[in-house]
């Protein structure tokens, strides 16, 4: 007879090298939480990272988990998941653990398993947190990396803009505007983008108000992050945006995010590839869309003051796959 798997639960703070800042709040350390299960000498993990923009917080999310713990000991499965939860980082968390003990049973590694090709490394963006147009332009000048991802979404952005492409004329920029921007700031932000050379524009608006990207022309491709979770959003997307910013946070998981990926594909909709600011364990899963992505912005543990002694390998910008001590 099987025995029962064993789960815990671990919630983490990592300071961040700096203070990270966006349109709505700003942060010092990255919360997370870990779900683990054991099955005898296997132990399996996944990571979230609440968010309270969607309603997380650190004990409703610990809560959802622990809620499934019976559940998960008895054996629940990846398909029963995706009922048993929402979309949201309490499944990711499970999910990615799920995925990780398949991988570990079999002796195999997660893409493996998941018919997917082997990740190969990949460039991410590098993020800078919104300030002041000094400020930004010296952070844009120390960053050596190829793509920079500009925090907006306040008074002022086209100075930010010109104060950045003036420090970093080499770099490829995208900006991200996390729902701060209003409809009639639009033709005036959109044009700064043209002007520095801006690739890729995410959310501008708030996502409940996002109509009047209808009624504009997008001459700077927009991708929807605040305004996607998972395949239930994409109806709502059309003629508003280019690309979708996938998030397994957001999407509850890798199970989902796959399956978003190809949902979207299909819809004639772009990829990025993104994270919120945690581990290199929450980010490890999100690799395997990779190879789909237009954009990848996976630089969460490189905005941490440490990060897992197992983490991610980072030369520069570019990402290697996870070793199986981290994950998959």
């Amino acid at each position: 007879m099987n025995m029962p798997l064993r789960f815990a639960l671990a919630v983490s703070r990592w300071p961040l090298i700096g203070r990270f800042a966006i349109s709505r709040d700003a942060k010092t350390e990255a919360e997370v939480i870990v779900a683990e299960i054991h099955d005898g000498d296997l132990r399996a993990r996944g990571e979230c990272v609440p968010y309270a923009r969607y309603g997380e917080t650190l004990d409703s999310v610990r809560a959802a988990i622990e809620a499934l713990a019976a559940r998960i000991g008895e054996g629940l499965d990846r398909d029963a998941l995706q009922s048993a939860l929402p979309a949201g980082a309490a499944r990711n968390a499970i999910d990615c653990a799920l995925w990780d003990l398949a991988a570990k049973r079999a002796g195999k590694r997660v893409w493996e398993i998941a018919g997917l090709p082997a990740p190969a490394p990949v460039i991410t963006a590098y993020t800078i947190s919104l300030d002041t147009p000094v400020v930004m332009a010296e952070a844009a000048r120390r960053a050596d990396f190829p793509l920079l991802k500009l925090k907006l979404g306040a008074a002022g952005d086209p100075a930010r803009l010109r104060a950045v492409r003036e420090a970093r004329p080499d770099a490829r920029l995208i900006v991200d505007a996390n729902e701060g921007w209003r409809s009639g700031d639009l033709a005036t932000n959109f044009a700064a983008c043209v002007e520095a050379r801006v690739e890729l524009i995410e959310q501008p608006l708030p996502s409940g108000d996002d109509g009047a990207l209808l009624q504009i022309e997008r001459i700077v491709p927009i991708c929807a992050d605040e305004s996607v979770h998972d395949r239930a959003s994409l109806p709502a997307l059309r003629g508003k945006y280019d690309l979708v910013n996938i998030k397994l946070d957001k999407s509850g998981g890798l199970t989902e995010a796959l399956a978003l990926a190809d949902a979207a594909l299909r819809q004639g909709f772009g990829i990025m590839l993104g994270s919120m600011v945690g581990t290199s364990l929450g980010v490890a899963p999100a690799l395997l869309l990779a190879s789909r992505a237009r954009f990848v912005d996976l630089d969460g543990p490189l905005l941490l003051a440490r990060d897992r002694p197992e983490g991610l390998c980072y030369s520069g910008a570019e990402i290697s796959p996870p070793m199986p001590a981290l994950w998959g």
